[in-house]
């Protein structure tokens, strides 16, 4: 039917939704962006301990292509100060602390998330709280009761404090919690006792949160630095952010040296998370495909 004359057909406009490619594209574009916020330090870090001397340390934009990259001041940085007692301290460190972390949180979470007894949401809020506090809240009363101890300038006066997360208790306790009754319950009915169910039944869905856990508790290891400073006085038990620091002063304003330090630092926290990275996909496909 034609409208009568002089009357205005109205029409819908539709929305122009932009083709398939350009949004992919925008999405690339975004996330590389992101990437390069985030890998742009450690471009210019590892640039910055193979440039020559001759090539000027900050320049605009940053220099990311040492020609020709040398080693020097990677020699430099590993032969000036013991770095490697530095990196074998931190080591101990991390070998000593991450897996008694581990199982500290997990027996800690354990019980929180499967079993029924009074207080236990007490507890379990009374552990999370400490995650509001502050790193430097903490020193003094943990210095006191290390002094008290006498473990002041040793290897368990650093690693003891370390034992007890409050993260790992509740991201253990959240995994847990989701595993269904039923796991336990049939273990139970076969005969197997509760220390048996935890390590056989109740461990292996939680592999990919030991394995974050893991990771943060290395890093977290591998990077502190307060509490060494704090509770060590012979430098032989340094850990290696110490070092970087006495590096660091030892060459004053020459930051090639240190930024070669970084670098040398920087490489067993890359190959641990690489290493973990491999188990957190195994045991997310794992948990997929159960």
């Amino acid at each position: 039917m034609t409208p009568p004359t002089g009357t205005r057909t109205s029409t819908t406009r539709q929305p122009r939704v932009a083709p398939p490619w350009l949004r992919r594209l925008g999405r690339y574009a975004l996330l590389t962006l992101i990437a390069a916020v985030f890998v742009g330090p450690f471009l210019i870090l590892i640039a910055t301990a193979l440039k020559p001397g001759t090539r000027p340390v900050y320049t605009f934009p940053p220099d990311l292509l040492p020609i020709p990259p040398v080693t020097d001041f990677l020699v430099e940085a590993w032969t000036s100060v013991p770095f490697a007692r530095y990196l074998v301290n931190s080591l101990l460190y991390v070998v000593f602390t991450v897996p008694a972390y581990l199982v500290i949180s997990a027996l800690t979470a354990y019980p929180l998330a499967r079993f029924r007894f009074p207080g236990r949401q007490f507890v379990f809020y009374a552990i999370l709280s400490t995650m509001f506090l502050a790193p430097e809240v903490m020193l003094i009363p943990r210095f006191l009761v290390v002094s008290q101890l006498d473990l002041v300038d040793t290897f368990a006066g650093v690693i003891l404090p370390g034992l007890l997360s409050a993260t790992g208790v509740f991201l253990l306790r959240q995994a847990f919690a989701a595993i269904p009754q039923e796991l336990p319950d049939s273990a139970r009915v076969d005969g197997a006792g509760e220390l048996r169910i935890f390590w056989h039944v109740m461990l292996p869905p939680v592999r990919p949160t030991l394995a974050v856990l893991a990771i943060f508790g290395f890093v977290n290891v591998w990077n502190q630095f307060l509490w060494p400073l704090v509770v060590l006085e012979d430098p032989d038990t340094y850990p290696v952010t110490l070092g970087l620091a006495y590096l660091a002063g030892t060459f004053g304003a020459d930051s090639r040296a240190a930024a070669a330090g970084a670098v040398l630092a920087m490489v067993p926290v890359v190959a641990f998370f690489l290493l973990m990275q491999r188990h957190i996909i195994e045991g997310m496909s794992g948990a997929l495909k159960g």
